[in-house]
């Protein structure tokens, strides 16, 4: 007989099952995008069942547990395993930034390290400003891959998630029922692609300004700006009336430029950090 925390119980397509139960719940997801692509690829290790999951690469984790089967102690006992199954520093996301996350970080000892805010705002309709010979177009499979991955490489080289995505991971993204080409926005001046925006849009939920993207080369220029505009004014032609994105706590730039386009806190992720 196995028991709820036997690994192997549980594959990707369960993962995302309990993943969906949870964030109806939540209002959040329990598990970022690029860990289920890990799951997927067998990169990232799952353990747990239908009840309680968590999903471990490297110096990382990301736990849920069924909203059924809460207040049980599946949470706890499966983070207490993973601590014990591995080495080294380990980082623990809490997606929400829940009162049982808060509980369970403080019966394991972990100290907070990282803070990702989740902002929404109004679509309204604005047109980007842009220099005389620059163009925002579609993404085009196949065709602008290379660019996009070292502009997303070079823009995000200090952010441990996004900054890492290969030709793989791209790929993997495009399979997704939510990809949509025209929704990821590039910026360019004649063959350099300067910045982009990428959109995530689910049914039911806000459009997600997934990635914003600036060329390090060319910081000052307002491009941010421009691509997150050109990003709004995409959303409103999709007939879109929320938008949402992730931001660094401590990024007092992206906040600023949010800020001005009406965008305001709605949730909070935290990272927790157990040094060994």
């Amino acid at each position: 007989m196995t028991s709820e925390l036997d690994p192997a119980e549980l594959d990707a397509a369960g993962l995302e099952a309990l993943a969906r139960a949870a964030q109806v719940v939540d209002g959040s997801p329990p598990v970022n995008d690029q860990a289920l692509v890990e799951v997927r690829t067998g990169e990232a290790r799952l353990l747990g069942d239908e009840h309680a999951a968590a999903v471990l690469r490297p110096g990382e984790v990301e736990l849920v547990v069924h909203p059924d089967h809460r207040r049980r102690g599946l949470g706890s006992a499966l983070a207490r395993r993973v601590v014990d199954e591995t080495t080294g520093p380990l980082a623990f996301w809490a997606h929400g930034d829940h009162p049982g996350a808060r509980a369970l970080a403080a019966q394991l000892g972990l100290v907070e390290t990282r803070r990702l805010l989740q902002q929404r705002a109004p679509v309204e309709g604005r047109t980007p400003r842009l220099r005389d010979g620059d163009r925002i177009a579609a993404f085009r499979p196949g065709v602008d891959d290379a660019a996009w991955l070292d502009l997303n490489a070079r823009a995000f080289a200090d952010h441990p998630e996004q900054g890492s995505l290969t030709q793989a991971d791209l790929d993997a993204r495009k399979t997704d029922d939510w990809f949509d080409a025209g929704d990821l926005l590039l910026l360019w001046r004649g063959d350099e692609l300067l910045a982009s925006c990428w959109l995530k849009l689910e049914a039911d939920q806000p459009g997600e300004f997934y990635a914003v993207a600036v060329s390090p080369e060319h910081q000052g220029e307002h491009l941010g700006g421009a691509v997150v505009d050109a990003g709004l004014a995409r959303l409103l032609d999709r007939g879109v009336d929320t938008a949402a994105l992730y931001v660094e706590g401590d990024n007092a730039a992206a906040l600023r430029l949010y800020a001005a386009r009406g965008f305001v806190d709605h949730a909070v992720d935290v990272q927790y950090t157990l040094s060994r």
